[in-house]
């Protein structure tokens, strides 16, 4: 008896390993922000189903002193987006809401953090 309750727990536990998709550890969605390019145009970039609880400096406006701060953040991931103003998740801070959390041009960021 408890060789078949034993066996029927395993089994059990390899079904719901395989049934959870994706990584356990990444915002499932879309990150949009937009910045502006080397020839002043504004230009969008996006982040496909980040990891979460690991900081990401956005490569684009990372350098403070080579670049203007990215602005008008989109998250639409499964996530909240804490954006900060400085690369490193440094600075002031701010939570977009999952799905359908948006900052104006006014919000200015160089690093996200997404916290699940």
């Amino acid at each position: 008896m408890r060789l078949r309750t034993a066996v029927l727990a395993a089994a059990s536990a390899l079904t719901l390993l395989v049934a959870v998709p994706g990584s356990a550890g990444a915002a499932a969605g879309e990150f949009e922000y937009s910045f502006a390019g080397l020839d002043g145009a504004t230009q969008r970039a996006r982040i496909l189903d980040p990891e979460s609880d690991e900081c990401i400096s956005l490569p684009e406006v990372a350098d403070p002193a080579a670049s203007e701060p990215a602005f008008s953040p989109r998250n639409r991931t499964d996530a909240v987006a804490r954006v900060f103003t400085n690369p490193d998740c440094t600075g002031d801070a701010f939570d977009l809401r999952p799905f359908t959390g948006r900052g104006s041009e006014r919000l200015k960021l160089r690093s996200v953090l997404f916290i699940r």
